[in-house]
């Protein structure tokens, strides 16, 4: 890993466990060993740094949706829950959840970023669920976008309602996501 690519990663441990707010790039330069000079090196502000960790975020997403682009909709969608799953095996939040609970006191540019992050997800599930109704794969009465913000509020939801509760509800809501997406009989 590159020195810069540890810095995101560094970022995005911190933004995910305490915040945007809660960090500092003294923080890093403790945490990853090295002078706050080179962290500025690779992004003159903290700005810079959290579009950046945005970026990489989206980066992954674009990659896992190419990496199942000729699957069938239901892996497609597992492969979706899988992200949230290996958050909660992590013990950490989405980063548009955490962003989005500093939202206020953000800068324009990683608003932006997280708006942009936050509707390819969106797309590519309503993408996903529009291409499994057509295949009969799946059933939903309403519109896909509208099932799509569903599945992520809940998916994003059941990460942090269930440090307080169980892992089985995790998996509780997961399951029932799917089994209300098979067509009835």
């Amino acid at each position: 890993m590159t020195t810069k690519e540890n810095i995101i990663d560094k970022a995005d441990q911190f933004i995910r466990a305490k915040g945007y707010n809660a960090f500092s790039f003294k923080d890093i330069s403790n945490d990853i060993g090295i002078k706050t000079a080179s962290i500025h090196y690779h992004f003159p502000t903290k700005s810079d740094l959290g579009v950046a960790t945005i970026k990489e975020h989206i980066a992954r997403c674009e990659a896992l949706k190419k990496k199942v682009a000729n699957e069938s909709p239901l892996v497609k969608l597992q492969a979706f829950l899988e992200v949230q799953t290996q958050i909660k095996k992590e013990n950490k939040v989405c980063i548009v959840g955490s962003l989005a609970t500093d939202l206020n006191t953000l800068d324009n540019s990683i608003k932006t970023e997280l708006q942009k992050f936050a509707q390819i997800v969106i797309n590519w599930l309503t993408e996903i669920l529009i291409e499994g109704k057509e295949l009969n794969q799946f059933a939903y009465e309403m519109l896909p976008r509208t099932k799509a913000i569903m599945i992520i509020t809940n998916m994003v939801a059941i990460v942090q309602l269930s440090r307080l509760t169980s892992d089985d509800d995790f998996e509780l809501v997961k399951e029932t996501i799917l089994t209300e997406l098979r067509p009835k009989k």
